[in-house]
């Protein structure tokens, strides 16, 4: 059997606090950049850990909706997305430098991920914002979105992102928080979740399909409650099945 390497990534510095126990497990990260969650304290202190433990570093900017920790889709003006996106990864961004690391990737967070990923016009304004990082970072998006179709045409470089404690919709968008399904917290169903992703291409949607899906990085929400332990053993028991989580 072919050995598989992927990534496993955790959205971080959103005040769990968590972090430190998450980080050994892990080889991405993506930083709250004061928009839904986070501050220079926060971003500093994330970006230290992974100096610390040798992840990657990306940021996670999102609609400037700390209420509702960007996980509603927010009625804004094209602009003023633009610009609070532009100072979100432009504050982050500074720290990654100060601290002498590489800014790896960036991937929006919440409702504003789900949002790009099916409307264009949206996806524009996300495009336009992170343009000046165009040649250096990596953009974390889903397989077969508006976002990554349209990043891909405008030269973007594109890592598809996979929810290994997500369930998925048939057309590939995520169970809504809302429903009692939305989240897989035990962690053998997680591990399954991702092997059939990684090694099959296809996710098992709610409704029991197959649906075909591509990722190279997979996703564990640091807010999970399980979190710790999904990461534990999927450090555990993936090199079981021929998958090795890259670092």
């Amino acid at each position: 059997m072919e050995i598989i390497t992927i990534d496993i990534n955790c959205d971080v510095g959103e005040g769990v606090g968590n972090e430190s126990s998450l980080f050994p497990f892990i080889s991405s990260c993506s930083v709250a950049c004061g928009g839904h969650a986070g501050d220079e304290q926060s971003m500093s202190q994330m970006v230290q850990l992974s100096k610390e433990h040798q992840v990657k570093v990306g940021a996670h900017p999102s609609y400037p909706d700390k209420r509702n920790f960007g996980r509603k889709s927010m009625k804004i003006s094209d602009l003023e997305l633009h610009d609070s996106l532009t100072a979100q990864i432009a504050t982050f961004a500074k720290i990654v430098k100060d601290e002498k690391m590489t800014l790896n990737h960036i991937k929006p967070h919440g409702a504003l991920y789900n949002d790009i990923a099916k409307h264009k016009k949206l996806a524009k304004v996300f495009l336009k914002a992170v343009k000046p990082f165009k040649e250096q970072v990596m953009l974390y998006l889903p397989y077969a979105s508006v976002a990554a179709l349209e990043a891909l045409e405008q030269g973007f470089a594109v890592t598809y992102e996979a929810f290994g404690d997500r369930n998925y919709n048939d057309d590939l968008s995520l169970v809504s928080r809302i429903e009692p399904n939305a989240l897989i917290q035990e962690p053998k169903m997680v591990m399954d979740h991702v092997i059939g992703m990684a090694r099959n291409k296809k996710v098992k949607s709610i409704s029991g399909k197959e649906i075909p899906i591509k990722a190279e990085t997979y996703c564990i929400h640091g807010d999970t409650a399980t979190a710790l332990q999904i990461l534990m053993y999927l450090n555990q028991e993936l090199p079981n099945q021929k998958v090795q989580i890259e670092k």
